[in-house]
């Protein structure tokens, strides 16, 4: 008898140990990257992970990925709400041939991207590819050499109801020959894309940015579009663009192309031609 009681209390201490213990695989809401980690640890601050696609399986649905150091993290696909912020060094994302970083979030899911190096090597298609999500945000970021067919910096593609905040953020050499672009706002099926870019530097893509269908909207303020082979803003199908105490200039083809706006305050010189764009109403 004394040994069964003796059992029962074991099994019960036991239970209550194995209650109280955290799940073995339970996300955190704050992950590390190093370029010296290693994706099969925690991603903890003392044992962080070697890649960001490595990190966010760990990472819970609003949590943060951030950098320990700089280095090399490569392509990830976004699912869920998440900050990815790398502003202490140089966190690079460098893929060839294919997407850098895809968000294909949930309708009220905001993604957050700060502090990102992208380099598409010249082969890249994408530097960030925006398909669902209530919101994407970019800051401090550094977009270059996405050179594919139809290669584009930011590709900002939503199905939903979706906004689009660029910042501080250098956006240059994304093209093939004939094709591309810095940013591209363009709606798919019944997707309404709004745009706000601001203090943004869009240099040396095919067309600087792009607005494209009638769900399509993107204002502009503060910004430096410079040096593109084709348009420096162009809107297609029924777009608007808004552009504000900005620059277009040393644009190989017209500054502007379609329902473009202006406040009346843009410094617009050096393009092949300067073409005025129609004046915004002021409310």
């Amino acid at each position: 008898m004394k040994s069964g009681i003796k059992l029962l209390t074991m099994l019960g201490v036991l239970f209550v140990a194995l209650s109280q213990a955290p799940a073995a695989h339970a996300q955190a809401t704050r992950t590390w990257v190093s370029g010296v980690g290693d994706d099969a640890n925690p991603c903890s601050r003392t044992a962080p992970c070697k890649t960001f696609a490595g990190a966010i399986s760990k990472t819970a649905a609003g949590g943060e990925i951030n950098c320990l150091d700089p280095g090399g993290f490569g392509a990830v696909t976004i699912t869920k709400a998440m900050t990815i912020s790398c502003e202490m060094g140089t966190a690079g994302v460098l893929v060839s041939g294919t997407n850098a970083i895809i968000v294909s979030a949930g309708a009220s899911d905001s993604v957050f991207l700060k502090g990102l190096d992208f380099e598409g090597l010249g082969t890249g298609i994408a530097g960030i590819r925006f398909n669902t999500g209530a919101l994407l945000v970019v800051e401090d970021c550094t977009i270059r050499d996405f050179r594919s067919s139809n290669g584009i910096g930011i590709s900002f593609n939503p199905t939903g109801t979706s906004s689009l905040l660029v910042q501080r953020t250098t956006i240059s050499h994304n093209r093939d020959g004939v094709s591309g672009g810095g940013v591209v706002v363009a709606p798919s099926g019944a997707g309404v894309g709004k745009a706000h870019l601001v203090d943004v530097t869009s240099s040396n893509n095919f067309h600087g940015v792009v607005a494209l269908g009638a769900t399509a909207t993107v204002e502009i303020d503060r910004s430096t579009i410079t040096g593109n082979a084709g348009n420096g803003i162009i809107s297609i199908n029924g777009a608007t663009a808004r552009v504000g105490r900005s620059s277009i200039n040393y644009g190989a083809s017209a500054a502007t192309s379609g329902n473009v706006l202006s406040f009346n305050d843009n410094q617009i010189f050096g393009n092949t031609p300067d073409t005025v764009p129609t004046l915004a109403n002021y409310h």
